[in-house]
Protein backbone atom coordinates (compact mmCIF):
# COMPACT_ATOMS: atom_id res chain seq x y z
CA UNK A 1 0.00 0.00 0.00
CA UNK A 2 2.88 2.35 0.71
CA UNK A 3 5.83 3.27 -1.52
CA UNK A 4 9.05 1.43 -0.81
CA UNK A 5 12.53 2.93 -1.10
CA UNK A 6 12.68 1.76 -4.71
CA UNK A 7 9.52 3.70 -5.51
CA UNK A 8 7.46 0.54 -5.95
CA UNK A 9 4.30 -0.24 -3.98
CA UNK A 10 3.02 -3.43 -2.47
CA UNK A 11 -0.56 -2.91 -3.58
CA UNK A 12 -0.76 -3.13 -7.37
CA UNK A 13 -4.26 -1.71 -7.70
CA UNK A 14 -3.30 1.36 -5.64
CA UNK A 15 -0.19 1.84 -7.78
CA UNK A 16 -2.14 1.62 -11.03
CA UNK A 17 -4.77 4.05 -9.77
CA UNK A 18 -2.21 6.66 -8.73
CA UNK A 19 -0.22 6.17 -11.93
CA UNK A 20 -3.35 6.62 -14.05
CA UNK A 21 -4.34 9.84 -12.29
CA UNK A 22 -0.77 11.11 -12.44
CA UNK A 23 -0.30 10.33 -16.15
CA UNK A 24 -3.68 11.90 -16.84
CA UNK A 25 -2.60 15.16 -15.23
CA UNK A 26 -5.15 14.94 -12.42
CA UNK A 27 -2.55 15.35 -9.68
CA UNK A 28 -1.31 18.87 -9.00
CA UNK A 29 0.91 18.24 -5.98
CA UNK A 30 3.42 15.46 -5.31
CA UNK A 31 4.73 14.95 -1.77
CA UNK A 32 7.16 12.02 -1.84
CA UNK A 33 9.83 10.42 0.33
CA UNK A 34 12.03 7.96 -1.56
CA UNK A 35 14.86 7.77 -4.04
CA UNK A 36 15.70 10.59 -6.44
CA UNK A 37 15.37 8.07 -9.29
CA UNK A 38 11.78 7.27 -8.35
CA UNK A 39 10.97 10.96 -7.84
CA UNK A 40 12.35 11.82 -11.28
CA UNK A 41 10.24 9.11 -12.89
CA UNK A 42 7.11 10.40 -11.19
CA UNK A 43 7.82 13.98 -12.25
CA UNK A 44 8.54 12.97 -15.85
CA UNK A 45 5.32 10.94 -15.94
CA UNK A 46 3.15 14.03 -15.49
CA UNK A 47 1.90 15.45 -18.83
CA UNK A 48 2.23 19.02 -17.51
CA UNK A 49 5.32 18.95 -15.25
CA UNK A 50 5.43 22.76 -15.04
CA UNK A 51 2.09 22.63 -13.21
CA UNK A 52 3.12 19.90 -10.79
CA UNK A 53 4.27 21.26 -7.44
CA UNK A 54 6.60 18.92 -5.60
CA UNK A 55 7.93 18.44 -2.08
CA UNK A 56 10.53 15.69 -1.98
CA UNK A 57 12.58 13.92 0.69
CA UNK A 58 15.29 12.03 -1.16
CA UNK A 59 18.61 10.22 -0.71
CA UNK A 60 21.01 10.95 2.15
CA UNK A 61 24.38 9.94 3.58
CA UNK A 62 24.08 11.26 7.13
CA UNK A 63 27.34 11.20 9.12
CA UNK A 64 27.88 10.91 12.84
CA UNK A 65 30.91 12.81 14.17
CA UNK A 66 32.40 11.55 17.42
CA UNK A 67 34.86 13.97 19.03
CA UNK A 68 37.55 12.97 21.59
CA UNK A 69 35.55 14.17 24.60
CA UNK A 70 32.32 12.39 23.64
CA UNK A 71 30.53 10.11 26.07
CA UNK A 72 31.28 6.83 24.29
CA UNK A 73 28.39 4.94 25.85
CA UNK A 74 25.94 7.54 24.61
CA UNK A 75 27.62 7.74 21.21
CA UNK A 76 27.60 3.96 20.74
CA UNK A 77 23.97 3.62 21.81
CA UNK A 78 22.77 6.45 19.56
CA UNK A 79 24.87 5.34 16.59
CA UNK A 80 23.46 1.81 16.86
CA UNK A 81 19.93 3.20 16.84
CA UNK A 82 20.75 5.65 14.08
CA UNK A 83 22.51 3.24 11.75
CA UNK A 84 20.66 -0.06 12.29
CA UNK A 85 17.06 0.73 13.27
CA UNK A 86 14.79 -0.64 10.54
CA UNK A 87 17.89 -2.35 9.12
CA UNK A 88 19.33 1.07 8.34
CA UNK A 89 16.71 1.48 5.62
CA UNK A 90 15.72 5.05 6.41
CA UNK A 91 16.83 8.17 4.59
CA UNK A 92 17.36 9.63 8.08
CA UNK A 93 19.66 6.79 9.17
CA UNK A 94 23.28 7.41 10.11
CA UNK A 95 25.24 6.12 7.10
CA UNK A 96 28.87 6.76 8.09
CA UNK A 97 30.73 7.38 11.37
CA UNK A 98 33.63 9.83 11.66
CA UNK A 99 35.54 9.00 14.85
CA UNK A 100 38.53 10.96 16.09
CA UNK A 101 41.65 8.86 15.73
CA UNK A 102 42.48 9.15 19.45
CA UNK A 103 39.38 7.18 20.44
CA UNK A 104 38.67 5.21 17.25
CA UNK A 105 39.92 1.83 18.51
CA UNK A 106 38.01 2.02 21.79
CA UNK A 107 34.83 3.29 20.13
CA UNK A 108 34.94 0.59 17.45
CA UNK A 109 35.44 -2.10 20.07
CA UNK A 110 32.43 -0.93 22.10
CA UNK A 111 30.22 -0.49 19.04
CA UNK A 112 31.18 -3.91 17.66
CA UNK A 113 30.31 -5.57 20.96
CA UNK A 114 26.91 -3.83 20.94
CA UNK A 115 26.19 -4.90 17.35
CA UNK A 116 26.98 -8.52 18.17
CA UNK A 117 24.28 -8.46 20.85
CA UNK A 118 21.55 -7.48 18.39
CA UNK A 119 18.99 -10.22 17.80
CA UNK A 120 18.36 -11.18 14.18
CA UNK A 121 15.40 -13.06 12.77
CA UNK A 122 11.79 -12.61 11.70
CA UNK A 123 10.15 -9.23 12.33
CA UNK A 124 7.33 -11.13 14.06
CA UNK A 125 9.64 -12.48 16.77
CA UNK A 126 10.06 -10.60 20.03
CA UNK A 127 13.09 -8.30 20.49
CA UNK A 128 14.38 -8.88 16.95
CA UNK A 129 16.38 -5.88 15.69
CA UNK A 130 17.69 -7.06 12.31
CA UNK A 131 15.37 -8.69 9.78
CA UNK A 132 15.36 -9.70 6.10
CA UNK A 133 15.32 -6.77 3.70
CA UNK A 134 12.23 -5.83 1.71
CA UNK A 135 14.09 -4.64 -1.37
CA UNK A 136 14.94 -7.20 -4.03
CA UNK A 137 18.65 -7.37 -4.86
CA UNK A 138 19.66 -5.22 -1.87
CA UNK A 139 21.73 -7.97 -0.23
CA UNK A 140 23.80 -8.34 -3.39
CA UNK A 141 24.43 -4.60 -3.52
CA UNK A 142 25.46 -4.51 0.15
CA UNK A 143 27.78 -7.45 -0.40
CA UNK A 144 29.45 -5.62 -3.29
CA UNK A 145 30.05 -2.59 -1.06
CA UNK A 146 31.53 -4.79 1.66
CA UNK A 147 33.81 -6.67 -0.75
CA UNK A 148 34.99 -3.38 -2.27
CA UNK A 149 35.84 -2.02 1.18
CA UNK A 150 37.63 -5.16 2.39
CA UNK A 151 39.61 -5.39 -0.83
CA UNK A 152 40.94 -1.89 -0.09
CA UNK A 153 41.93 -2.41 3.50
CA UNK A 154 38.78 -2.33 5.65
CA UNK A 155 38.03 -5.18 8.03
CA UNK A 156 34.74 -6.74 9.08
CA UNK A 157 34.87 -6.18 12.82
CA UNK A 158 31.89 -8.13 14.13
CA UNK A 159 31.14 -11.83 14.21
CA UNK A 160 28.91 -12.93 11.30
CA UNK A 161 29.37 -9.55 9.62
CA UNK A 162 29.11 -9.71 5.84
CA UNK A 163 27.03 -12.89 5.83
CA UNK A 164 24.03 -12.99 3.50
CA UNK A 165 21.18 -15.37 2.74
CA UNK A 166 18.80 -14.34 0.00
CA UNK A 167 17.09 -11.19 1.32
CA UNK A 168 18.95 -11.23 4.63
CA UNK A 169 22.19 -9.32 5.17
CA UNK A 170 23.88 -9.47 8.56
CA UNK A 171 24.77 -6.19 10.28
CA UNK A 172 28.33 -5.39 9.27
CA UNK A 173 30.80 -3.05 10.97
CA UNK A 174 33.55 -1.95 8.56
CA UNK A 175 36.75 -0.36 9.85
CA UNK A 176 38.82 1.52 8.87
CA UNK A 177 36.95 2.98 5.91
CA UNK A 178 38.80 5.37 3.59
CA UNK A 179 37.85 7.74 0.78
CA UNK A 180 38.96 5.18 -1.82
CA UNK A 181 36.04 2.89 -0.93
CA UNK A 182 32.57 3.15 -2.47
CA UNK A 183 30.93 2.99 0.95
CA UNK A 184 32.63 6.27 1.88
CA UNK A 185 30.34 8.38 -0.32
CA UNK A 186 27.68 5.98 -1.66
CA UNK A 187 24.48 5.54 0.33
CA UNK A 188 24.20 1.91 1.42
CA UNK A 189 20.60 2.08 2.72
CA UNK A 190 21.13 -1.11 4.66
CA UNK A 191 22.77 -2.61 7.78
CA UNK A 192 26.38 -1.68 7.06
CA UNK A 193 28.12 0.57 9.61
CA UNK A 194 31.22 2.14 8.05
CA UNK A 195 33.67 3.74 10.49
CA UNK A 196 36.33 6.18 9.30
CA UNK A 197 38.77 8.21 11.36
CA UNK A 198 39.78 11.85 11.31
CA UNK A 199 42.55 13.88 12.90
CA UNK A 200 41.37 17.39 12.12
CA UNK A 201 37.92 18.87 11.51
CA UNK A 202 38.98 20.02 8.04
CA UNK A 203 38.77 16.37 6.94
CA UNK A 204 35.08 16.41 7.82
CA UNK A 205 34.58 19.68 5.97
CA UNK A 206 36.23 18.18 2.90
CA UNK A 207 33.86 15.22 3.11
CA UNK A 208 30.81 17.46 3.05
CA UNK A 209 32.24 19.45 0.15
CA UNK A 210 32.62 16.24 -1.86
CA UNK A 211 29.26 14.73 -0.89
CA UNK A 212 26.20 15.30 -3.05
CA UNK A 213 23.95 14.80 -0.03
CA UNK A 214 22.98 17.19 2.74
CA UNK A 215 20.17 16.06 4.98
CA UNK A 216 21.39 15.61 8.58
CA UNK A 217 24.43 15.07 10.80
CA UNK A 218 24.99 13.99 14.39
CA UNK A 219 27.74 15.42 16.60
CA UNK A 220 28.86 13.76 19.83
CA UNK A 221 30.78 16.01 22.21
CA UNK A 222 30.50 17.89 25.49
CA UNK A 223 32.84 20.70 24.42
CA UNK A 224 30.80 23.87 23.71
CA UNK A 225 33.61 25.50 21.73
CA UNK A 226 34.14 22.54 19.41
CA UNK A 227 30.40 22.04 19.02
CA UNK A 228 29.97 25.69 18.08
CA UNK A 229 32.59 25.45 15.33
CA UNK A 230 31.02 22.35 13.80
CA UNK A 231 27.48 23.70 14.08
CA UNK A 232 28.39 26.88 12.19
CA UNK A 233 29.96 24.90 9.34
CA UNK A 234 27.37 22.12 9.13
CA UNK A 235 24.46 24.57 9.17
CA UNK A 236 25.47 25.40 5.58
CA UNK A 237 25.79 21.73 4.60
CA UNK A 238 22.79 19.96 6.17
CA UNK A 239 19.31 20.97 7.31
CA UNK A 240 19.34 19.31 10.74
CA UNK A 241 22.16 18.92 13.27
CA UNK A 242 21.59 16.46 16.12
CA UNK A 243 23.61 17.00 19.29
CA UNK A 244 24.57 13.80 21.14
CA UNK A 245 21.67 11.97 19.49
CA UNK A 246 20.94 9.97 16.37
CA UNK A 247 19.77 11.39 13.06
CA UNK A 248 16.01 10.99 12.94
CA UNK A 249 12.67 12.13 11.57
CA UNK A 250 10.16 14.16 13.51
CA UNK A 251 8.34 15.41 15.33
CA UNK A 252 6.21 16.74 12.48
CA UNK A 253 6.43 20.26 13.88
CA UNK A 254 10.10 20.20 12.86
CA UNK A 255 10.89 20.98 9.23
CA UNK A 256 12.01 17.93 7.25
CA UNK A 257 14.20 19.09 4.40
CA UNK A 258 17.71 18.88 3.03
CA UNK A 259 20.36 20.52 0.91
CA UNK A 260 21.98 19.48 -2.36
CA UNK A 261 20.41 16.25 -3.72
CA UNK A 262 18.72 15.25 -0.46
CA UNK A 263 15.45 17.16 -0.80
CA UNK A 264 13.28 19.57 -2.71
CA UNK A 265 11.11 21.76 -0.53
CA UNK A 266 10.24 21.23 3.12
CA UNK A 267 7.94 18.68 4.72
CA UNK A 268 6.21 19.53 8.01
CA UNK A 269 2.66 20.25 9.08
CA UNK A 270 2.98 23.98 8.47
CA UNK A 271 5.01 23.60 5.29
CA UNK A 272 2.60 21.01 3.89
CA UNK A 273 -0.22 23.53 4.21
CA UNK A 274 1.87 26.02 2.26
CA UNK A 275 2.78 23.50 -0.45
CA UNK A 276 -0.83 22.39 -0.88
CA UNK A 277 -2.16 25.94 -0.91
CA UNK A 278 -2.04 28.71 -3.47
CA UNK A 279 -2.15 32.25 -2.13
CA UNK A 280 -4.91 34.48 -3.47
CA UNK A 281 -5.88 38.08 -2.77
CA UNK A 282 -8.44 40.74 -3.56
CA UNK A 283 -6.94 44.11 -4.48
CA UNK A 284 -8.32 47.56 -5.27
CA UNK A 285 -7.26 51.14 -5.59
CA UNK A 286 -7.65 53.16 -2.41
CA UNK A 287 -10.74 55.20 -3.34
CA UNK A 288 -13.76 56.08 -1.20
CA UNK A 289 -16.04 53.96 -3.36
CA UNK A 290 -13.80 50.89 -3.04
CA UNK A 291 -13.39 51.41 0.70
CA UNK A 292 -17.14 51.60 1.13
CA UNK A 293 -17.84 48.53 -1.00
CA UNK A 294 -15.22 46.43 0.80
CA UNK A 295 -16.46 47.58 4.21
CA UNK A 296 -20.03 46.55 3.37
CA UNK A 297 -18.92 43.11 2.11
CA UNK A 298 -16.90 42.49 5.25
CA UNK A 299 -19.57 43.78 7.64
CA UNK A 300 -22.32 41.73 6.00
CA UNK A 301 -20.02 38.70 5.69
CA UNK A 302 -21.49 38.18 2.26
CA UNK A 303 -18.20 36.80 0.93
CA UNK A 304 -16.71 33.61 2.33
CA UNK A 305 -13.25 34.72 1.16
CA UNK A 306 -13.16 38.46 1.88
CA UNK A 307 -13.58 38.36 5.65
CA UNK A 308 -12.06 40.14 8.61
CA UNK A 309 -10.51 36.94 9.93
CA UNK A 310 -8.63 36.64 6.61
CA UNK A 311 -7.35 40.21 6.74
CA UNK A 312 -3.99 40.10 8.51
Amino acid sequence: MFPSRSGECTDGSWTRSVAAHHAGGKLDVLAFIGTSKAASQLQKGHPQPHRLRVCLGLDAKNPAIILPDADLDVAVSECILGSLSFNGQRCTAIKILFVHESIAAKFTEKLTAAVEKLKVGSPFDQDVKITPLAEEGKSTYLNELTKDATSKGARIMNKNGGEMDRTFYAPTVLYPVTSQMKIFLDEQFGPIVPITTFKDATEIYDYFAASKYGQQASIFSSNPEELSKLIDVLANQVSRINLNSQCQRGPDSFPFCGRKDSAYGTLSVADALRVFSIRALVASKETQVNKSVIAKIVQAQSSKFLRMDYLF
